[in-house]
């Protein structure tokens, strides 16, 4: 459904109204297209503290198509080195370094502040790296226009090398509506993408859910990006599915992802192994706890969060998934900040969460496998539509980019987790939600 408000404020007379009412004042995002590959400007690159990564990080951000600059009038996006911010007395350092730029951040710019874990060893040095977490969330709420903020740590013993993926991702317009995140990388080598056109060339991956809707756009990227995609959905959809599967040159595979055998039909269509698995199907029964059946619960849990469980755990276990593989859970906002009438499906997603912080480590180190979730907020699809006028206007404005996601927005997300360079992300949790005003 169209964002008329949306249009409205992109208008002389709506902008004027909007701001003599003090209305929110979205503005359109940038998102990626075959004209609009990469962000126009340069890229500033500052350094707050001694840094001992600065050579190296350079090297890497030569490698995002962006013209790296010492100083810009109007940079399309600012990298903050903060990985030598040890102190408190050391964040005045952060706020010389961007207190002069920000103001000129192009129009959907994008600013990645780079840091480094917290430690227990020194609390000082904790407290200054956690200090930027709260600085990032706040600026992300302030920047306007557009423009998206985020907080990327580098592992204490890494390199910036392992955080190519990320740093192509979160300055380009593939990340249009993330903003106020914390992505935190392990100290594990990435894996090698001879082409960036197609980083998932000669892989294959499943999504589930991709009739339509999120699912559908996860599997469009991903063919976009080189997979060759299975595309799994109930046999009730299998008419949208086979649409969905023919225009990408997909693999249809229906499939009710609750059935005991799942698991071996899914290994079955993939006789090479996965590559990539995406757990994206989902169902919402809602109702307040007090007039919620016992029927409508177990649905909810089953469907979102036990088959996702079990699905996992075989296809682990007998080696479907190769290694170098990559698993995507869909979570949401809901499980992080909770939704009136939402128990069951609040504790679905937050039991999407919980898996994918257990599971990553322990599937890297015994598969090889990374596994990571995207929590998206209020995404424009047909059950959003739905919603009830108030409820939905309120829905999109409640953001700092005052309006919804589209369903590209997660597939984006989803497809950076998928690639074979994203070896070191691992274990995250990435909400794609305009940093929703709800929730951490």
């Amino acid at each position: 459904m169209a964002d008329r408000y949306l249009h409205l404020t992109g208008t002389a007379p709506g902008r004027f109204l909007t701001r003599r009412l003090g209305l929110p004042q979205p503005a359109p995002l940038r998102r990626w297209t075959l004209e609009t590959p990469r962000l126009d400007g340069p890229l500033l690159h500052l350094t707050a503290g001694t840094s001992a990564i600065r050579d190296g990080l350079a090297k890497v951000l030569a490698t995002t198509g962006l013209t790296v600059e010492a100083r810009a009038a109007r940079p399309a996006g600012i990298v903050l080195d903060a990985t030598g911010v040890t102190s408190a007395r050391g964040l005045a350092e952060v706020h010389a370094a961007l207190h002069p730029v920000v103001r000129s951040l192009a129009p959907g710019g994008r600013i990645v502040v780079i840091g480094t874990p917290p430690t227990v060893e020194d609390h000082h040095q904790a407290a200054a790296q956690q200090a930027l977490e709260g600085f990032v969330r706040s600026l992300g709420k302030e920047v306007g226009r557009g423009s998206t903020v985020q907080l990327l740590r580098l592992p204490a013993d890494g390199t910036p090398e392992a955080a190519e993926s990320t740093l192509r991702f979160l300055l380009s317009p593939r990340s249009a509506y993330v903003s106020g995140q914390v992505i935190e990388l392990t100290a594990d080598a990435p894996g090698s993408v001879p082409d960036w056109a197609a980083p998932l060339a000669g892989r294959t991956a499943l999504v589930t859910g991709a009739a339509r809707g999120i699912g559908a756009s996860v599997a469009s990227v991903l063919a976009r990006d080189g997979a060759h995609v299975i595309a799994l959905d109930v046999p009730g959809a299998q008419d949208d599915l086979v649409r969905t599967a023919d225009r990408l040159g997909a693999t249809a595979l229906p499939l009710d992802i609750t059935a005991p055998d799942a698991a071996a039909r899914i290994a079955a269509a993939a006789p090479d192994g996965l590559d990539v698995l995406v757990h994206n199907a989902g169902i919402t029964r809602d109702r307040r706890l007090a007039n919620m059946s016992a029927e409508r619960w177990a649905q909810v849990i089953e469907v979102n969060l036990d088959s996702v469980l079990r699905t996992t755990d075989e296809l682990l276990a007998s080696g479907a998934l190769n290694r170098g593989g990559r698993i995507v859970a869909t979570a949401s906002i809901a499980g992080i900040a909770g939704n009136d009438g939402q128990t069951n499906y609040a504790a679905s997603k937050a039991g999407v969460i919980g898996l994918v912080r257990s599971l990553g480590p322990r599937a890297a180190a015994e598969h090889g496998v990374t596994v990571n979730a995207v929590a998206p907020g209020f995404i424009e699809t047909r059950m959003t539509a739905a919603v009830p006028f108030l409820i939905r206007e309120a829905g999109r404005r409640m953001n700092s980019l005052s309006q919804g996601g589209l369903p590209a927005d997660v597939a984006e997300a989803v497809a950076w987790f998928a690639q074979p360079a994203s070896g070191a992300v691992n274990g995250q949790v990435l909400r794609v939600c305009g940093q929703s005003l709800l929730g951490a």
